[in-house]
Order: C-alpha cells, then structure tokens, then sequence
C-alpha cells in the first residue's frame, strides 16, 4: 500500500488505477522530452505474494515495441527483479524504462512509425491466424490433436504423453501437454520427449508445473517453469493445487504470432490446462 502511495504522489496523471480490488495499475512513460517521441505503457498486476514471494506480471504496450525492442527491455526488468528479490521493483522498473526511452531520444533511433505499425495490426483481422498452424499437419511426428497411445516397446520410464486441443487466438496458440509422473526423472524424460518435436522445441515458450506426491513424507514434491513468460509457471502450479491433482506433468506451449494478447495469455494458457486436466 505504502508502495502504491508513493508511486501515486510521484507519478501523478501518469499512474492510473485500473483496478483496486484485483491490484491492476497501469503506468505512461515517456523519454522526458518536451514533446516525447518515445513513449511506453507499463501494467501490472500485483499478486498476492508481492514482493516477498512473487514477481508483478506485466505488459509493455506500445504501437512501436516489438520484436527485439520489446525482448530488451523485458530482459532489464527481469533482471531487476532478479537482483531485488523480495523488494518492491515498480519505481526501479519505471525508472528503467525511463532511462532507455531517453537513450533512444538521444540516439540516432528514428522517431516511432506509429501509424505504420498500428495499421499493420488493425489490418490482421485474424481470418488467416490457422494458416500458421497449419503446416504442423504435415509434420511426421505428428504431435498435435492426438493421444500418444501406450505401447509395450516404451521404456516403462517414459510415462504415456496426452495432447490436448490448441486454443488459438490473434495468432498466438497454445496447447498443453500432460503425462503422469512418480519421479523427477520422469519428468525429465518427458521434457526431453518433448522436446525432440521440432514443432514443440520452437514454441516461444514451454511453460510447465508438476506435482508429485510422497507419500513416505506426506509431502509434495512440486516445481514449475516460466520459460520466459513472466509468473505463467507459477499459476499454473497454482491451478494445479487448486484443483489438488498430483502425480501429474502439465506443459503448455505458446506460439506467440507477433499480436501482444495482455493478460488474456494466462487465461488461455490456465483453460488449455485445466482442459487436459479435466480430460
């Protein structure tokens, strides 16, 4: 709350409220300038282990930032968050921010071709996004939209893989992956499987969780991963504890198709889990 105030009082019109009750904020920087060129929004979502257990989830919104611009500057926040474990990061990511937005000012970067790139976005009425999917059909190892059936030639420490149905949306999309698992290296070995599908290994980000019970200690054996995609490991292992499965691998893919989706990302990467889950 403390944090929340000050940063109010600092930032004045450019700090906004997006939402009090689920801690939703939404920040407007820019490079200092009398009349900015380069400008950038910053939300964040402040879960309910902030700061001492849990990182913000974020989303850097400009029409001009994408591709390696946007990796680089969520590349610094990352660090930042990695080197401020369990301290509150927002001024420090906002000042961040700042500080490269004003290193572009004062390059020789071209002004942002905001009109360009809005268009390029407006104009993707989202018809098209299965094309991208498509060719996965094609490839022989066939992983999509089947079940890996059990065979006795497996070795009996790799578990038995599901596929789950991919949900698409503005051309990102995800699809989750589930096998049962008693040890670590099993999951291990299922990565590994996994990871020799082309189509898999060249998502943008393999997020997963496991939950593996121990019944010598009564206690739970569980870990996750973001991949990248900032606290999406975390809340998949909630999910999973909420739903209280354990014994369990859960992996979801997300091929990113260049259109930023915001929080929407989490809720299909949680459906695309429960979904296999469920089934």
């Amino acid at each position: 709350i403390d944090e929340i105030e000050a940063l109010s009082s600092i930032y004045g019109d450019d700090w906004c409220v997006v939402d009090e009750d689920e801690k939703i904020y939404c920040i407007k920087i820019n490079d200092c300038l009398d009349q900015p060129k380069w400008t950038v929004c910053l939300q964040v979502i402040l879960p309910p282990g902030y700061p001492t257990a849990e990182p913000p989830i974020y989303q850097l919104n400009a029409p001009w930032l994408r591709g390696q611009d946007y990796m680089e500057l969520a590349n610094s926040l990352e660090e930042i968050y990695a080197q401020n474990l369990g301290e509150s990061i927002l001024y420090l990511w906002v000042e961040k921010i700042r500080e490269l937005l004003i290193e572009k000012a004062q390059s020789s970067d071209p002004e942002p071709d905001i009109k360009k790139t809005s268009e390029e976005v407006d104009e993707d009425d989202g018809d098209d996004f299965l094309l991208d999917y498509q060719p996965v059909l094609e490839d022989p190892i066939r992983m999509l939209n089947y079940v890996t059936p059990e065979s006795h030639e497996v070795n009996e420490e790799l578990p038995p893989i599901h596929h789950g149905n991919p949900i698409t949306d503005r051309r990102s999309t995800f699809q989750a992956h589930l096998a049962p698992v008693v040890t670590p290296r099993q999951v291990k070995r299922v990565l590994e499987k996994l990871y020799e599908n082309k189509k898999i290994a060249s998502a943008t980000h393999n997020i997963y969780a496991y939950r593996i019970y121990c019944e010598d200690k009564q206690t739970f054996l569980q870990d996750c991963e973001d991949d990248g995609e900032t606290a999406a490991g975390g809340r998949l292992l909630h999910l999973m504890q909420i739903l209280n499965v354990h014994n369990v691998l859960v992996v979801v893919s997300r091929w990113y198709g260049g259109i930023l989706l915001g929080p929407d990302r989490f809720k299909h990467i949680n459906n695309c889990a429960r979904n296999i889950l469920v089934e």
